[in-house]
């Protein structure tokens, strides 16, 4: 097999005809079609179905464009990261960050941080944790920050922050006045929990069923950030990330203290072997710097 039967058939199952995959090569529709009946014949596969003029692609070649794809990534990230060294040397960085931390708290550390003064380039992402774990383990990020549900065996990694989680309600909600949530607070209103695979949401159930009690969620989404939202349109209340609710306060959320510990961790991650750059460093010193200052926020809101 050869590589540029291999590129043409890549270019034949994204874009669906041969002749769109002509246009996107630049070559003709004939020589397409050419490399698909090379790349059949050594590889000894059908790899499409002639029907009608058009290539219809088989199971097989389904199956062979997994492992494609997982090829052409490794370039691409090649690629990518040549662009970045031509255009700002080694001054970059990549970060990837769960929601929870990524779409209030990042923002807030990196412009403490003061990106605009440094020269360097950062690439900042919302993913989910399982993602964050794939792109450390790759090489694609510097570090990352994930919750503690999977396995970071093979990195390097250090709990970033534990923090009690928080109940979060409308503001005219029936349980508003009252500061501290009871276990049966929770089975008495309307309740949203967190996907059943969240770390958090296990711990909570298992805190209920100690007490004998069993949630019973009316609603499940997999972000604190949509269970504020869900909130504070008055569909219920729910156990939340309480940096996550910090930017949802000046809209009208409240905060209520549970009383039992459901903690949300995040672990910080990143290769083993890879030093970070000051620049990273000086970043996780902004990031910790913030962490205080949202903890206090946290604690401000609480008390009110």
């Amino acid at each position: 097999m050869e590589m540029r039967d291999i590129q043409v058939f890549r270019a034949v199952m994204q874009a669906g005809t041969t002749s769109k995959a002509a246009a996107l090569l630049g070559i003709s529709q004939p020589a397409v079609s050419q490399s698909i009946r090379k790349l059949e014949q050594s590889s000894e596969l059908r790899l499409f179905e002639r029907v009608r003029r058009r290539l219809v692609p088989t199971q097989e070649a389904q199956a062979l464009m997994v492992e494609v794809d997982r090829y052409f990534a490794g370039f691409e990230i090649i690629e990518h990261r040549v662009r970045s060294l031509k255009s700002f040397g080694l001054g970059r960085l990549a970060i990837g960050a769960l929601p929870a931390l990524g779409t209030g708290f990042m923002p807030r550390a990196i412009a403490a941080f003061g990106l605009d003064s440094r020269r360097i380039q950062m690439s900042f992402q919302i993913m989910s944790s399982r993602e964050v774990l794939q792109q450390v383990s790759a090489g694609q990020l510097d570090f990352g920050l994930m919750a503690d549900e999977l396995s970071v065996a093979g990195l390097e990694h250090s709990e970033f922050l534990r923090v009690p989680g928080v109940v979060a309600m409308h503001a005219q909600h029936p349980l508003a006045r009252k500061p501290l949530i009871q276990p049966e607070d929770l089975m008495a209103h309307p309740f949203i929990a967190l996907n059943p695979e969240d770390a958090s949401r296990r711990r909570l159930q298992a805190a209920l069923a100690e007490r004998g009690q069993a949630l019973r969620p009316i609603l499940e989404t997999p972000y604190s950030n949509s269970i504020c939202e869900f909130a504070l349109h008055g569909v219920g209340m729910g156990v939340v990330h309480p940096i996550m609710a910090l930017d949802y306060l000046s809209r009208g959320l409240k905060l209520k203290r549970l009383a039992f510990d459901i903690s949300f961790t995040c672990l910080l991650v990143f290769r083993p072997g890879m030093p970070l750059s000051e620049n990273a460093r000086q970043l996780l010193k902004a990031m910790r710097i913030q962490l205080q200052t949202d903890l206090a926020a946290i604690e401000a809101a609480l008390g009110r």
